[in-house]
């Protein structure tokens, strides 16, 4: 579980520090209300559509390899948002963080049910969300220093290294993600 709590922390982060940064980066592309509402439309509505395959996707070739999809997709996926110049490409990149959050919620909520115990699930899910949480306002609190120093591309660009060491971790201690360790 420890080795869930630090991969997820990773992704918590990138998603947490990204989220209010790029929506000021859609807004500098799309220059209506209405854009930006069909764009978060479109990422909503790509993850609920998407839940339901994910579902069974995630009985068939389990959990934490949805994750590690979930990690490297939205490492190459934040790759790509700086480099998006028009409305469309914002469409076309709401639509991928739309099935990949879908995903990463499902899987996520299929791996804590399998790597904590039955008696103490409840305080097992709590302590993964205060350290995900906790980690995440970290991060995004931090980021508002840090884009005095340096522009909103490299947080994307850093993100995407988050992203792909959440993955990674969770490939290095697959092992460690079985029902064997309650907090």
């Amino acid at each position: 579980m420890k080795w869930l709590i630090v991969s997820q922390s990773f992704a918590m982060v990138a998603a947490s520090v990204s989220f209010p940064f790029y929506l000021l980066f859609i807004q500098n592309i799309g220059s209506s209300f209405s854009s930006f509402g069909f764009a978060y439309g479109l990422f909503t509505l790509s993850a609920a559509l998407s839940h339901r395959f994910i579902g069974r996707l995630s009985d068939l070739i389990g959990g934490p390899s949805l994750l590690v999809i979930y990690s490297i997709g939205m490492s190459f996926l934040f790759l790509f948002i700086p480099s998006a110049g028009s409305i469309h490409e914002v469409y076309f990149i709401q639509v991928g963080l739309g099935v990949l959050g879908a995903l990463q919620k499902t899987s996520e909520k299929v791996v804590i049910s399998e790597v904590v115990d039955h008696a103490s699930r409840g305080k097992s899910i709590g302590v993964y969300h205060f350290w995900t949480s906790l980690f995440s306002s970290g991060a995004v609190m931090g980021t508002g220093f840090l884009l005095d120093y340096f522009t909103i591309n490299f947080i994307f660009y850093a993100c995407s290294i988050f992203f792909l060491t959440s993955g990674i971790l969770i490939m290095t201690f697959w092992s460690r993600l079985k029902r064997t360790v309650p907090l």
